[in-house]
C-alpha cells in the first residue's frame, strides 16, 4: 500500500489523466447518469483520486463524501471542489481495506480504483464485501476493473515499440503487475473473473460495460474530433458497451450492480 500511495502522491496525476481519456470518463458518467437517481441521496467514493467522479456528483447535489489512500489525490479534491464553489461532505485520507462505517449508511458506493491495485484475491473480495455492506438495501454500486487487454490496448494506441512480446501478452494468463513496468502495483482482470467476483455477493447485475470497446485504439484521434462528431462517436461506444464479443477492446470494465433488499 505504501509503493501505491508513493505513486499517487509523487508521480502520477490522476487528476490529469481523465483530461485524456475523456472515453473512459464520459461512458462512466453516461452510465452513472443512468443509473444514480433520486436527489440528494448518500454516496461514498471509495479510492476515488483526486474526486473526479465525487465532484460530478456533487454538482449534481448529492451528499458525497471521499476516500483515497494518497494525500494528494485528497488535496487536489479540496482545491477541485472550491474551485467549482462546492464541498464534499467528507475527504478522507483512508485504506480501501480499512473502512470503518455504520453498516447500510450509502445510497451509492463507488468501487472505482482499489480494485486495480489488489493483486490478491482475498483483499478484493474483502473490498467488495465491506463496500456492499456499507450500502443501504436497494443500494447500486459501481465497481471499476482494468482489463487484462489493456497492456495491447495501450501499445496498440501509439504503435509503440515492442521489445518482448511476452511482456505484453503475460497478462492474459497472469494480471499481476508488480510495478516494474511503467505502472504501480495493479492487477489485470479478464471480464468473466470480474463478473465472478462481484457475483460472490448477492448482487443483482444491472450493467457490465467495456467501457472504451472500439474506440479505446484511437482514442487521440476521437479526442481531437469536433465535438458534435465525437459525440456521435460516443453514441456507438455506449452502445456497444454491454457486447460481450468487444469485451477484450476495453482497457476498463465497470460492473453496476443493486443489493437485494
Amino acid at each position: 500500500m505504501k509503493e501505491i500511495e508513493h505513486w499517487y502522491d509523487e508521480k502520477y496525476d490522476e487528476w490529469e489523466r481523465l483530461e485524456r481519456h475523456k472515453i473512459e470518463f464520459d461512458i462512466t458518467r453516461r452510465y452513472m447518469d443512468e443509473y444514480i437517481t433520486g436527489e440528494n441521496l448518500d454516496i461514498l467514493d471509495i479510492g476515488g483520486g483526486p474526486g473526479r467522479y465525487s465532484i460530478y456528483l456533487a454538482e449534481k447535489g448529492h451528499r458525497v463524501s471521499l476516500l483515497d489512500l494518497s494525500k494528494h489525490n485528497i488535496k487536489v479534491a479540496k482545491e477541485k471542489s472550491a474551485e467549482r464553489g462546492i464541498s464534499l461532505e467528507a475527504y478522507i485520507h483512508g485504506n480501501a481495506l480499512e473502512l470503518h462505517k455504520h453498516e447500510g449508511a450509502y445510497d451509492i458506493v463507488l468501487l472505482m480504483g482499489p480494485l486495480y491495485h489488489l493483486i490478491e484475491e482475498s483483499d478484493r473480495k474483502a473490498v467488495v464485501k465491506e463496500a456492499v455492506r456499507l450500502l443501504k438495501s436497494n443500494g447500486i454500486i459501481f465497481a471499476s476493473f482494468i482489463s487484462n487487454y489493456a497492456p495491447i490496448q495501450d501499445y496498440l494506441k501509439g504503435l509503440c515499440p515492442i521489445e518482448n512480446i511476452d511482456d505484453i501478452l503475460i497478462y492474459l494468463d497472469n494480471g499481476e503487475n508488480q510495478g516494474d513496468k511503467g505502472f504501480t502495483i495493479a492487477y489485470f482482470t479478464d471480464y468473466k473473473e470480474a463478473k465472478d467476483l462481484m457475483n460472490n455477493f448477492g448482487l443483482r447485475e444491472r450493467a457490465f460495460a467495456g467501457v472504451e470497446n472500439i474506440l479505446g485504439s484511437k482514442e487521440k484521434e476521437i479526442n481531437m474530433l469536433e465535438e458534435s462528431e465525437y459525440r456521435k462517436w460516443l453514441e456507438i461506444c455506449y452502445q456497444l458497451s454491454q457486447d460481450e464479443n468487444l469485451m477484450g477492446t476495453s482497457e476498463h470494465f465497470l460492473h453496476i450492480g443493486r443489493k437485494n433488499g
